[in-house]
């Protein structure tokens, strides 16, 4: 081969270089670029919520069970500070009362129940058992009513039938109660009291 033709071949094959490693991949398009992308948004989408509502899903589990511990914990705590006065209500309870005189059991009942009572306050428990106090629907549930003397027992507390409980603001058991009523002439003497409503045939 003569040195023109060699150097003309050289250069055909600068022009034509061979492809060296795998051929690109075509174009994509825009509208494909773009399906892709929101697929991948949805899966990542879907994959976060899956786990928040694993995540969830635990902490009720997780709350709901620390809830159940804690009152399960409440109820011990209240059952230990009642069981020494238990102990001791058993004991009166089953003493031989042809050895033993009326006055010794009272005093130990009276005992029992202020040891009880004293853990109860501690807790919280007030007893709702007063008289002369205004009648109050959110405490007291009036059973019957009697006539007032004067005006100024109109719609107040004239019996406790059976004492009423809460539990620091909480009521557990209304007092069911007699209210008394003034029916004598002029107004009472406050009008601006909550009104018992006396039970029916129903009630």
């Amino acid at each position: 081969m003569t040195e023109k033709k060699h150097r003309h071949h050289e250069h055909r094959a600068s022009a034509h270089p061979a492809p060296d490693g795998p051929a690109a991949p075509p174009p994509v398009e825009p509208a494909e670029a773009m399906r892709r992308l929101e697929a991948a948004e949805v899966a990542d989408a879907k994959d976060k919520y899956l786990r928040l509502a694993a995540e969830f899903d635990n902490f009720k589990k997780r709350v709901t069970r620390e809830r159940t511990e804690g009152w399960a914990r409440a109820q011990a705590d209240l059952l230990a500070r009642l069981v020494d006065g238990l102990d001791d209500l058993a004991r009166f309870a089953h003493v031989d009362p042809a050895q033993t005189d009326a006055k010794t059991i009272h005093d130990g009942v009276d005992m029992v129940e202020r040891k009880i009572w004293k853990q109860l306050e501690t807790l919280g428990v007030t007893r709702l058992d007063q008289t002369g106090v205004p009648f109050d629907p959110h405490v007291h549930e009036a059973v019957t009513m009697q006539p007032a003397a004067q005006a100024s027992q109109d719609h107040t507390v004239a019996a406790v039938l059976q004492p009423g409980y809460k539990l620091g603001d909480t009521l557990i058991r209304p007092a069911r109660v007699i209210v008394l009523t003034w029916q004598g002439e002029g107004p009472p003497a406050t009008d601006d009291r909550p009104r018992a409503e006396p039970l029916t045939a129903d009630g």
